[in-house]
């Protein structure tokens, strides 16, 4: 079987390995130089930099999966570590590395700067959500959600508000509290403990996935066309070439020129990265740290002297110059002036994960075109382990036909 795909992010890497590995002749296609879409690397200033920070948490299987079959050991790419929220005011929430569900019950219980009673209420309250399978009666806004049990104090201002924002890069006024609690269901909630370790990289992202994934489709007979942009797909046919079968892999803001009949209509999120280099030896206690304040940023300590921290959702921080986002960020991270800042914007980073939010179905009314990308994976909002299942999905459905 001849299948084109179109884009080349982590949804259209794990389609491709997938079907070149089943003996499918795969022709990849990205309008970009390198592979990765939204979860890849950047030269800048001689620097190899992420175009953004992705947290990754144990719970994505089928991303670390995809990694190991093409020769890249997550053992060794990443710095495993029981999950930690830490912010500058004192408050630390820490899971122990013990089953679930006891690791998160001593975590909250735990839990500084919150006192017994609010704690034992959250409790009840994840117990009861647990208990319905995580399906909330209506989707509305994790705010109003929040509001409705009573999620009032400490614990919705320094966890779920900020889990919220790094999870759905939404903030909780406008956000999903249905894709929230899936959220939660798959890591706070899952009955493996290991679901819940931080997974920190110790290397830029495009040597995560995206450049071993490419490096084992071309020695495994697959051919990669970077650079090209496809300006048309009629009946399978790419650019006028053509094939048993394509899968669409582009982000939703590119679906309308490809495909003008298919709804791929989004509201948006940005997201900026404010990369601040400091001293080799300048270290956090925790590698993830949030920053809180105006921003809402997390930052990430990479090693080295350099921390990449991460804005997300629509917020004042959008009208501050790079130099004054630069200075703010690197004021409330509280190490001292850096040596070098850079600052990496994305006006439509992810889309906006909104309550009721319709999204596209993978089969599309051509049985030869399935489509692929993190907006088409419902159960999540745009994660890359939604990428990946959504790529494997329309892998299956062009093996199905």
């Amino acid at each position: 079987m001849k299948v084109a795909i179109v884009g080349a992010g982590w949804a259209g890497l794990a389609a491709a390995v997938d079907l070149t590995r089943r003996g499918a002749a795969v022709t990849l296609y990205e309008a970009g130089r390198v592979a990765g879409g939204r979860g890849r690397s950047v030269n800048i200033d001689g620097r190899t930099l992420d175009n953004g920070q992705h947290l990754l948490l144990g719970a994505y299987r089928e991303t670390l999966a995809l990694m190991r079959s093409v020769g890249a050991d997550p053992d060794v790419l990443f710095e495993r570590r029981p999950l930690q929220v830490v912010d500058r005011d004192g408050f630390r929430l820490a899971l122990p590395c013990w089953p679930a569900p006891l690791n998160v019950a001593w975590g909250l219980l735990t839990a500084a700067t919150v006192d017994l009673p609010e704690k034992l209420k959250t409790a009840l309250w994840m117990h009861r959500v647990k208990w319905r399978g995580f399906r909330l009666t209506r989707d509305e806004s994790v705010a109003d959600w929040l509001d409705a049990a009573g999620q009032t104090g400490v614990l919705r201002q320094k966890l779920w508000e900020p889990l919220c924002l790094a999870a759905l890069n939404t903030p909780a006024e406008r956000a999903s509290a249905q894709l929230f609690a899936n959220v939660l269901r798959d890591s706070l909630g899952s009955p493996r403990r290991a679901d819940t370790d931080l997974l920190l990289p110790r290397v830029p992202f495009g040597e995560l996935l995206p450049e071993p994934a490419c490096h084992w489709l071309v020695a495994n007979g697959a051919t990669l066309r970077f650079g090209h942009r496809v300006r048309s797909i009629n009946d399978a046919c790419v650019d006028d070439e053509a094939y048993d079968a394509a899968i669409v892999a582009v982000a939703p803001q590119h679906l309308g020129a490809l495909l003008p009949e298919i709804d791929g209509r989004f509201d948006y999120e940005p997201i900026a990265t404010v990369y601040l280099q400091f001293a080799a030896n300048t270290r956090l206690p925790f590698p993830l740290l949030h920053l809180g304040g105006n921003t809402g940023a997390w930052a990430v300590d990479r090693g080295n002297g350099l921390f990449g921290c991460a804005i997300s959702g629509h917020g004042d921080w959008e009208a501050l110059s790079d130099e004054a986002l630069a200075a703010e960020i690197e004021a409330a991270l509280g190490l001292g002036p850096a040596d070098w800042r850079q600052v990496i914007r994305e006006k439509r980073a992810t889309f906006c994960s909104r309550p009721q939010l319709a999204r596209p179905a993978h089969i599309t009314a051509d049985p030869r075109l399935v489509l692929a990308g993190d907006y088409t994976w419902a159960d999540y909002p745009a994660t890359l382990e939604g990428a990946v299942r959504s790529g494997l999905r329309a892998a299956r459905a062009i093996r199905a036909r």
